[in-house]
Order: C-alpha cells, then sequence, then structure tokens
C-alpha cells in the first residue's frame, strides 16, 4: 500500500510529541489523525479505521494499556496495528503492552527516521493482496476482513492467531520452522515466550479441527489436509 493511503492514529498527551511526529510521518505520506488520551484513541479509532496505532502508556483519563485492550477486544477495530511509544522503558511495561495486544513496543526518545523504519516494518505486515481467500475443504479464511470459517460456522481469532493460521494454511504440508513463524507472525523486533506459538496453536485446535496442526517435533509446525 502506498503511504498516501495508509490512516495513522498518534496518541500522546504531550502537544509537542504529537507535533514533532505528525510533521514527519505527514511528511512521509501518511494521513495522520491524533488523540490527548485513551478516550479519545477508542472513539477515534472506531470512527477512522486507522492502520496504525502509535499510543503513549502514560496519560490522563485512560493509559494506553486500557485503550489497547478495549480496542483489542472490539470486532470492528481489533485487527488495526498497534505499538507503544513510551519514556517507560522497564520488562514490565512492555510485556504489560504485549500482553494488551500490541505488535510493538518502542522506547522514546527515538528519532524520527527510526521511527519512520520501524512504522515501515510494521506496515508491512499488512497484506498486499488484501482480498485473498484461502480455501480449503470446509474451512474459509479470508484476509481482507481477518474472518474464518470451518463448516458454514463463522469464527472470531485475535490477530496473531488468525496471522498463524492464514501462514499455515497459505502453503498447506510445508513445515514451517519455528524461528520463521516467530517472525513472521511477531515481528523480527518482538520478544515472545519460548512457548507462545505452542500457546495459540492449542487455542486454533480448540476452535477449528484439531487434526489440521501437526506438530514436527524439533522443527516446527505443519498445516495438514
Amino acid at each position: 500500500m502506498n503511504p498516501e493511503d495508509i490512516k495513522i492514529l498518534l496518541v500522546d498527551d504531550e502537544p509537542d510529541i504529537l507535533e514533532i511526529i505528525s510533521y514527519s510521518l505527514k511528511n512521509a505520506g501518511y494521513n495522520v489523525y491524533t488523540a490527548k488520551n485513551g478516550i479519545e484513541a477508542v472513539k477515534q479509532t472506531e470512527k477512522i479505521e486507522p492502520h496504525l496505532i502509535i499510543l503513549d502508556v502514560m496519560m490522563p483519563e485512560m493509559d494506553g494499556i486500557e485503550a489497547c485492550e478495549i480496542i483489542r477486544n472490539t470486532q470492528k477495530i481489533k485487527h488495526t496495528l498497534i505499538t507503544f511509544l513510551s519514556a517507560r522503558g522497564e520488562d514490565y511495561s512492555k510485556i504489560a503492552g504485549f500482553n494488551a495486544g500490541a505488535d510493538d513496543y518502542i522506547t522514546k526518545p527515538i528519532k524520527p527516521k527510526i521511527l519512520l523504519s520501524k512504522v515501515k516494518s510494521l506496515l508491512r505486515r499488512i497484506s498486499i493482496d488484501q482480498a485473498e481467500i484461502i480455501e480449503i475443504g470446509n474451512l474459509i479464511i479470508d484476509r481482507s476482513s481477518y474472518k474464518v470459517s470451518h463448516e458454514g460456522k463463522e469464527i472470531n481469532l485475535p490477530r496473531k492467531e488468525f496471522e498463524l493460521l492464514y501462514l499455515l494454511a497459505s502453503k498447506p504440508g510445508k513445515v514451517f520452522k519455528r524461528d520463521y513463524i516467530l517472525e513472521s507472525v511477531w515481528g523480527k523486533d518482538v520478544v515472545v515466550g519460548d512457548r507462545t506459538i505452542d500457546v495459540h496453536i492449542r487455542k486454533l485446535r480448540e476452535k477449528i479441527e484439531h487434526t489440521f496442526f501437526k506438530t514436527v517435533k524439533g522443527v516446527g509446525y505443519k498445516f495438514a489436509i
């Protein structure tokens, strides 16, 4: 997607931060919207449905963690990309951010050029072909709407579970190594636990057909038909 097709919501209670980062993003061609707290962020997200939200943690009225959780639990907007941009660099703050559903966590201060690079990296996760649909028997995976149906029943999946399912089902029978899965679904810069993939596979087995997901010991997983 071209920058002019991308909507970014920037959320921070510091006017200087909003001004500086907005200027940098607009110069790069993006459509930029702003909010000053978590409550405004949720309302703006529901209204404009941005592709990416850059979200501060510490804000008045509603902090970024709570706002992120609300967005992730709202069906219409739960698949929006979210990265935190915060001066809170402690491990527990980052863990709280990822547990709330963030795709990335960036620590302030950061140079505008580096932030732009991070933004471009995140936006690469948006499918180039948003209309692509995978059909395997009674399983239908629609990337354009993030919808999954199995045997005629619609299944709502969180973003990471959907991305993992889409990756494996894109090439049935192919064994995907664990490192490749982590990089493709969670990104290079995101640190997650060793059991993260296993937990998400377990959830997919519970929600869809468990025989679809085969473990290849010591290597990774494959989608079996």
